[in-house]
């Protein structure tokens, strides 16, 4: 009876370790191909581009703007040339992002200030005491200029002469 309640543990032990191991193990390594874009240039070659592991870290912007947006990019781009005379292929390879700005703040601000006053207006020695007051108390306003923005900016981020 010994003999089979040690099988037994050792059984249940054996178990519980692979169903643990399920939750413990490393995590699965997402890299791998992120897109990949061909196309075919007036020579009949195929040219195609691959950007593997990318990955985009968005980070605090160092100019504490909240309507500032900066991001640490990384990753690996490959190209393959196919086809007749690919040997004979120079270029360049450049990557980057088409950022869009649907909106910008204009660079004029208008700035005014107002006093308070007293006018005496149409007096007469009859009425002396028409008097007006406009402004009563000071003002101030400021005005800024909101617009169209640029539209779509290209960035190249990476740039390098490649040949066949």
């Amino acid at each position: 009876m010994k003999a089979f309640s040690r099988v037994l543990l050792a059984m249940v032990t054996v178990v519980a370790g692979a169903f643990a191991s399920l939750f413990i193990s490393t995590g699965t390594s997402h890299a791998g191909l992120d897109n990949e874009l061909s196309l075919v240039d007036g020579k009949d070659r195929t040219l195609t581009i691959q950007q593997w592991d990318t990955f985009l870290n968005g980070v605090f912007p160092l100019d504490r703007n909240r309507l500032t947006r900066e991001w640490f990019h990384s990753g690996k781009a490959k190209y393959i040339v196919s086809g007749p005379g690919a040997d004979d292929f120079d270029g360049t390879l450049e990557l980057g992002y088409q950022i869009g700005f649907p909106w910008s703040l204009g660079v004029g601000i208008n700035f005014s200030y107002t006093t308070p006053n007293i006018l005496l207006d149409d007096a007469t020695p009859s009425n002396p005491l028409q008097v007006i007051t406009p402004n009563l108390f000071p003002g101030a306003s400021i005005s800024a200029d909101l617009g169209n923005g640029p539209g779509i900016q290209e960035v190249a981020t990476f740039s390098t002469d490649v040949s066949g």
